[in-house]
C-alpha cells in the first residue's frame, strides 16, 4: 500500500511539472512579437538665421539602427539618412545634415534657417528594440522692417506706422492712444505688412506720439517717433521732366530730317534726265543739195 502511494504522488508531481514547461513557452511567444512603434506629432518655431537641431528620438546613437528624415518642403521633397554602419544618403544638398551630441543623441542639423526651410519634417529611427516615428511641423518668425512719418491730407496730420513682412503679424499701437485704422497685406510667403493710420487732433502736439511694434522675434518692443515728411525740392521733381521733354523733342528732330530726306529723294527719281539735241541728218543733206543745185544754174 505505502508502494502505492508513493508512486501516484511522484505522477501527479511529474504531471505538474510539464504543465508549467508549456506556460513559460507560451510567454516567451508572446515576447517575440513585433516591436512596438511610436508616433509623435510636435510643432516647433525658430527664428529667422538661427541654427535648429531637430531631435527625433530620445534614443542614444549606440542603440541605432538608421535613422531616415524624410523632408517635405514647400518647394521640393528631399531625404537625408545615416546608417549604423555609416552610410549616409542626402537627396536634399542645402547644407542639412544628421549629428549627434556629446549625450550621443541624433538630431538634424539646420544651419542659417530660412523661409525656405518651412515645412514638415518626418522622422524614422529603428533601434534594436522598436521603431520611433516623429513629425515635426516647423515655421519660421520673421521681425517686420519698422518706418513711421507724419504727413499732411487736406487740412489734417495724419500718422502712419508700419511693419513690413513680419511673419507672424506684428501688433501696433499708439501713445497716448487714438482711434487708429490698421490695415494688413498678406504675402505669398507668409509674411504680413501690418500698416497703422492715426488721425492728429489739432490739440495734440506730434512731437508726442510714440508708435510702439511688438513682436514674437524680439525680446522688447520696438518705439518709432514719427517725423515729417519732407516735400521734395522742386529741382528734383524738373530734373526728370526736363530729361523727359528733351527726348521728346529729339525723336521729334529726328523724324523731321528723315521725312526731308525721304522728300528730296522722291524728287530726283521723278525728274527726267535731258540729253543733248540731235539734228535729223536725214532732213538736213536733201536741202543742201537743193541749195548747190540752184546756184549752179544762176552761176
Amino acid at each position: 500500500m505505502w508502494i502505492y502511494i508513493v508512486i501516484t504522488l511522484l505522477s501527479e508531481g511529474w504531471s505538474l511539472a510539464q504543465g508549467n514547461t508549456n506556460s513559460n513557452t507560451s510567454v516567451i511567444s508572446n515576447s517575440t512579437a513585433s516591436p512596438p512603434k511610436v508616433y509623435v506629432n510636435r510643432k516647433a518655431v525658430y527664428n529667422l538665421g538661427s541654427t535648429v537641431e531637430l531631435q527625433c528620438s530620445n534614443r542614444t546613437w549606440i542603440k541605432t539602427m538608421f535613422v531616415i528624415w524624410d523632408i517635405e518642403l514647400k518647394h521640393k521633397k528631399c531625404k537625408i539618412s545615416l546608417s549604423d554602419d555609416g552610410q549616409r544618403g542626402d537627396s536634399c544638398n542645402d547644407g542639412k545634415s544628421i549629428q549627434n551630441n556629446s549625450n550621443g543623441h541624433l538630431f538634424l542639423h539646420i544651419p542659417n534657417f530660412s523661409a525656405s526651410d518651412v515645412g514638415a519634417y518626418k522622422c524614422e529611427l529603428v533601434y534594436t528594440g522598436g521603431n520611433d516615428n516623429y513629425i515635426t511641423e516647423v515655421d519660421v518668425t520673421a521681425p517686420p522692417e519698422l518706418s513711421a512719418w507724419l504727413e499732411r491730407r487736406s487740412n489734417n496730420m495724419v500718422a502712419v506706422c508700419r511693419a513690413e513682412r513680419g511673419k507672424p503679424a506684428a501688433n501696433i499701437s499708439w501713445s497716448p492712444a487714438g482711434n487708429d485704422s490698421v490695415t494688413q497685406q498678406h504675402d505669398p510667403d507668409g509674411s504680413v505688412t501690418v500698416e497703422s493710420q492715426l488721425e492728429i487732433p489739432e490739440h495734440m502736439d506730434p512731437e508726442n506720439l510714440t508708435c510702439i511694434v511688438r513682436h514674437q522675434f524680439w525680446d522688447q518692443e520696438k518705439n518709432l517717433v514719427p517725423k515729417l515728411r519732407e516735400a521734395p525740392p522742386m529741382l528734383w521733381i524738373l530734373i526728370p521732366v526736363i530729361g523727359i521733354i528733351f527726348l521728346l523733342l529729339t525723336g521729334f528732330a529726328v523724324i523731321a530730317l528723315k521725312k526731308v530726306i525721304i522728300h528730296r529723294q522722291c524728287e530726283e527719281a521723278d525728274t527726267p534726265s535731258k540729253s543733248p539735241p540731235t539734228e535729223d541728218v536725214e532732213e538736213v543733206e536733201p536741202y543742201a543739195s537743193y541749195v548747190q543745185r540752184v546756184n549752179s544754174i544762176y552761176n
